[in-house]
């Protein structure tokens, strides 16, 4: 948009004026509308990496303990007389990496709140107090 002096805007109608007010006001709505959905499509793909992660929690808890845990179990039954022993020490373990990724995941599912596109919103506030002043200074 470009700005036009005062006096020429004075030789204009006033259906001239809101004509090309309106004409303005839809090419800014439209530009606003383009900055919200690169915003929030920003955010929605760090919210689906947080996701991501805490899939990749589960999936890891779950393989783990499927693959390794008798394994494990048996490894240190031979140093411990215990065999539930054993078998607490290889849960802890597991829930300790299960616990690093949930946070890991969490954290990055934090980054991409909240979900409003902060920067359209902060251009919108700018263009209404724009066309305010617009406003003001065409009825003086």
């Amino acid at each position: 948009m470009t700005a036009r002096p005062d006096n020429e805007l004075r030789d204009h109608s006033t259906g001239e004026l809101l004509r090309e007010l309106s004409d303005h006001t839809t090419t800014l709505v439209k530009q606003e509308v383009e900055l919200a959905k690169a915003e929030l499509a920003e955010k929605g793909k760090r919210a689906g990496v947080g996701a991501g992660m805490f899939g990749g929690a589960g999936l890891f808890g779950w393989a783990a303990f499927a693959a390794l845990t008798v394994c494990l179990i048996a490894l240190l039954t031979t140093a411990l007389d215990h065999l539930w022993l054993a078998a607490l020490i290889v849960a802890v373990v597991y829930a300790a990496v299960a616990g690093v990724l949930a946070i890991r995941g969490r954290d990055k599912v934090k980054e991409a709140a909240p979900p409003v596109p902060e920067q359209a919103k902060e251009s919108v506030k700018e263009d209404v107090q724009w066309a305010k002043t617009r406003a003001k200074s065409g009825m003086t």
